[in-house]
């Protein structure tokens, strides 16, 4: 589960990110609006933390836009408004949920925990492809390819952003920890892998090479 926090407070910040890390949660930092919005483009989260109020304007103006480009990823607002007109209008705007600063850590956990439990399935499901994130499975006329680890998120990275060319800076910064460890040569072992584990036996194309600028999720492809 990777969880993105939007607080500019520092030592808060330090607070969620060390706590959350504890829990088994992966999880970036950002403090402005602007980072937020860079960072929901190039990768994928269960689940956003957001302060209200920050440097460069109010969390809950973009929680439509968040929602319409991210529709699976829950949004946790914390706040220190205690008033109830301010949490009706972060549930209103999208949020999935309100929480009045100070809070305890532990009931923080235990409300991502829940959100996370019941919130929508990030399955994907396209022309008799099932691609399962949670489970790490793939079926395609109900058959089941066997494709895990880092092909398999680099798949599944793509066919979110089906139609779109995504390019292996950005896979790396979406998919990997630590992106500046690796050689961009690791997004091509693992399309190689997906077209000789899955592509090739189907008889199918699920990702097109887009010279010099990237990779495209192609399936069903047209014409």
């Amino acid at each position: 589960m990777r969880i993105l926090v939007v607080e500019d407070e520092p030592t808060l910040k330090r607070t969620l990110i060390e706590g959350l890390k504890e829990y088994g949660y992966q999880s970036d930092e950002v403090d402005t609006l602007k980072d937020a919005e860079y960072y929901l483009g190039i990768r994928n989260y269960d689940l956003i933390l957001m302060d209200w109020m920050l440097p460069d304007g109010d969390c809950i103006d973009i929680i439509p836009h968040i929602k319409s480009q991210n529709p699976k990823s829950v949004i946790v607002i914390l706040s220190a408004r205690d008033d109830a007109k301010s949490e009706v209008e972060a549930l209103r705007q999208g949020a999935d949920d309100y929480i009045k600063k100070p809070f305890d850590f532990e009931v923080l956990i235990a409300r991502i925990e829940a959100r996370l439990r019941f919130g929508s399935s990030s399955e994907i499901e396209i022309s008799g492809l099932k691609i399962n994130p949670e489970e790490e499975k793939i079926i395609y006329n109900g058959q089941e390819i066997e494709l895990k680890g880092k092909p398999f998120e680099v798949l599944t990275h793509l066919a979110r952003h089906r139609d779109q060319i995504v390019s292996k800076e950005q896979l790396l910064d979406a998919i990997w920890e630590e992106p500046e460890l690796v050689t961009p040569n690791v997004i091509e072992v693992a399309i190689n892998q997906i077209r000789q584990k899955m592509d090739k036996p189907l008889g199918i194309t699920t990702i097109e090479t887009v010279r010099r600028r990237g990779y495209r999720f192609c399936f069903p492809k047209k014409g």
